[in-house]
């Protein structure tokens, strides 16, 4: 049932019911419409009110029909707010919790509105790409004022009911009823039941003292954020036209920008990343009814860097944390650090002070395996070496208790082979969190051979309480994201070989929209890194080639940021990345005894040897199963790894380019006589893909 009807008297009432947020699909506009003419036909009904069961009014479209023909099926969500519009009788919207996108424009169909505090109200769309196509940005001005409606449609961020019926002047909500909603409306649907004219938001007029000057300097100051994004500047088309046009003309309008917006590669990025944000927490053969583990107390071993960062995720969930070290000096810089981190969040208002204390009076120390027996799940971040884990996980075999889960912060290292140092194989998981632990919002969530499903299941949970977008990878050497990496890295180094400079690559990269290019990101990190992971691989896989460049770096102990030097120059206390005339000179006696001439190289080659050196890797990743689905690779690129959120991520930037063009430009790539030939022979599932015209998502 998508909605309710029933009789309090002479009210109807309306109840969308279609879990969890109510979304206005089909059905519901079905049910809500047969409802109304119900409603019209009987008598008895004076008034009728619309709200929503369970923990929202409605959250807008019903996300499973984007794209399909029931999301335009009559009613549609246009013709469904005109017929509440033309209802003879008055129609009460009673907001509580959610009302956003779709949902909102509803109510503001509504002849009046009513609401709870705490209700969070917003028009989401610029999130995916679009502007409110049901009349949102004609509406919502005209009940809130030009300048607030604005904000709230290009931000797409929820504002409190509370604080929107504050406002002066606002006609949004006609009253905010403490206690029972249902009944408040009701009660307030009675007292207005025969009044007329029924009011009707459409009628009333949008003023500015200055439109032209207002909405050119939202052009400008929009433009200066949204530069990749076409959305946000349309919002303040629609805006514009609120105040400029007759309601049913900016009506007209809003629709065309909308269709012209659905059709841009921009939201079709936005609205693949959406629905791969959703799809990466199923996993094929855990079923979502899987119970979980309980999980009341964690345990960190180190309190370095990646250690203190994890901490703070679970100690702002509100979990207690116990730190292990080895040494009381390494824990005293460990908690200092969480402490620096958490006073800079007061200083800006981002954190109470009252909060910060109860925070970290959820965080204890310890020097004793023994101290941490007690903990539900325990995650090592110690040094990236497997008989450092080797040691680290026999200790905890001993000292945990039973069902504990054993998870290791690994960024490469076999995750098997760290489960066969406990007896309890089931028990351990990979748990790969990005620097900043604290702020990086991509948790790789490594599934071992032998891991058991309710350890995942729990794990991908607790990755969801802390905040984190979760991937599941299977177990290879970098899983999914520093596998990929890997390959972008060789194909930087074999760039600097043959002509480039490290600026060029990295700005070429940049305006393709990275948040940083190879060797920007090289020196963040710390070359040395890298450059460990080489000298495994120098072992591991002797026929494996890369630039020198890199390496003849660290011999010069140019390991980035941390000691001023590294791919570029930094001053003392400052990151900004001033071309090294020392690393040009070592770029280019490098290619003299490489007898390699330089050659001019393209942005565009620039661009498409790293991003398709990924896409590549990602589809032999698919099939080892390595990665559940196409869309999961994008999540960990776009949430880990940088990568421009317009164009969705390296495989659906690769639909979008079309793979058929991906793997011309691979043929071309791999008669680079300094490149690697081998590896830019399309994996077979991109050449199957591309022989049966069909794509990644």
């Amino acid at each position: 049932m998508s909605a309710s009807y029933e009789l309090h008297g002479p009210v109807a009432v309306i109840t969308l019911n279609n879990p969890p947020v109510n979304g206005l699909g089909h059905a519901s506009r079905l049910a809500v419409a047969e409802g109304l003419e119900r409603a019209q036909a009987d008598a008895a009904v004076k008034a009728i009110v619309i709200t929503g069961a369970g923990k929202a009014f409605s959250g807008g479209a019903d996300i499973k029909e984007f794209g399909t023909p029931k999301a335009l099926a009559e009613p549609n969500l246009l013709s469904l707010i005109r017929l509440v519009e033309l209802c003879s009788k008055p129609v009460v919207a009673a907001i509580h919790s959610v009302c956003m996108g779709g949902g909102l424009e509803l109510s503001l169909g509504c002849h009046y509105r009513v609401a709870s505090a705490g209700a969070n109200v917003a028009l989401p769309e610029v999130k995916i790409g679009l502007l409110p196509g049901a009349g949102g940005t004609q509406r919502l001005p005209r009940v809130l004022g030009a300048e607030t409606a604005l904000n709230m449609i290009v931000s797409g961020d929820p504002v409190k009911s509370e604080l929107l019926a504050s406002l002066p002047g606002q006609k949004l909500f006609d009253k905010l009823i403490d206690g029972d909603l249902l009944a408040g409306a009701i009660a307030f649907a009675t007292e207005v039941a025969d009044k007329r004219p029924l009011p009707l938001v459409r009628e009333l007029k949008v003023k500015h003292p200055n439109p032209d000057g207002y909405f050119q300097f939202a052009r400008n100051t929009v433009g200066a954020m949204a530069k990749n994004f076409p959305a946000p500047l349309k919002c303040v088309d629609a805006v514009e036209a609120s105040v400029k046009k007759k309601f049913e003309d900016g009506l007209a309008y809003e629709r065309e920008l909308f269709v012209g917006l659905m059709m841009t590669p921009e939201c079709k990025a936005l609205r693949h990343a959406f629905f791969a944000e959703r799809a990466a927490s199923k996993i094929a053969d855990v079923p979502e009814d899987t119970p979980l583990r309980a999980i009341n107390k964690v345990a960190i071993i180190g309190a370095g860097t990646m250690g203190g960062g994890i901490a703070m995720n679970f100690l702002s969930a509100g979990t207690p944390v116990v730190i292990l070290e080895m040494k009381q000096d390494a824990l005293d810089r460990g908690v200092a650090t969480i402490r620096k981190n958490y006073e800079g969040q007061v200083k800006k208002g981002k954190l109470k002070p009252e909060k910060y204390e109860a925070t970290m009076a959820l965080l204890t120390t310890t020097l004793s395996y023994e101290a941490i027996g007690d903990a539900d799940i325990v995650i090592e971040a110690v040094f990236e070496d497997m008989e450092v884990k080797k040691a680290v996980f026999e200790q905890l075999d001993k000292v945990m208790k039973p069902g504990a889960i054993l998870a290791s912060n690994t960024s490469t290292l076999d995750v098997n082979k760290i489960a066969a140092f406990t007896k309890r194989p089931q028990d351990v998981i990979g748990t790969h969190f990005f620097s900043p632990a604290n702020v990086m919002k991509l948790l790789e969530v490594v599934r071992g051979e032998k891991t058991a499903k309710d350890v995942l299941a729990t794990v991908m949970a607790l990755g969801k309480k802390i905040k984190k977008t979760c991937v599941v990878s299977g177990v290879c050497d970098g899983f999914i994201g520093n596998r990929m990496i890997e390959q972008y890295s060789r194909q930087a180094g074999f760039l600097l070989e043959e002509g480039c400079t490290p600026a060029q690559v990295d700005k070429a990269v940049e305006k393709f929209g990275f948040a940083m290019g190879p060797f920007r990101m090289g020196d963040l990190a710390g070359n040395d890194v890298g450059w460990y992971i080489r000298k495994r691989r120098y072992v591991e896989k002797p026929n494996l080639r890369y630039s020198k460049t890199a390496d003849l770096l660290c011999e010069m102990g140019r390991f980035g940021q941390k000691t001023g030097a590294g791919w570029y120059d930094y001053l003392p206390g400052k990151r900004d990345a001033i071309p090294s005339a020392v690393v040009e000179k070592m770029i280019e006696d490098h290619r003299k005894s490489a007898g390699i001439t330089p050659r001019q190289i393209s942005d565009d080659e620039i661009v498409h040897r790293l991003v398709f050196a990924l896409v590549n890797e990602a589809a032999r990743l698919l099939e080892e199963g390595i990665a559940q689905r196409a869309s999961d690779i994008d999540m960990v690129y776009l949430t880990g790894y940088g990568f421009p959120l317009h164009r969705g991520g390296p495989m659906c930037y690769a639909d979008t380019y079309g793979l058929y063009n991906v793997a011309q430009a691979m043929k071309r790539f791999a008669q680079n006589p300094n490149d690697d030939a081998e590896f830019w022979q399309p994996a077979p599932l991109l050449a199957q893909l591309v022989a049966e015209g069909k794509n990644f998502n």
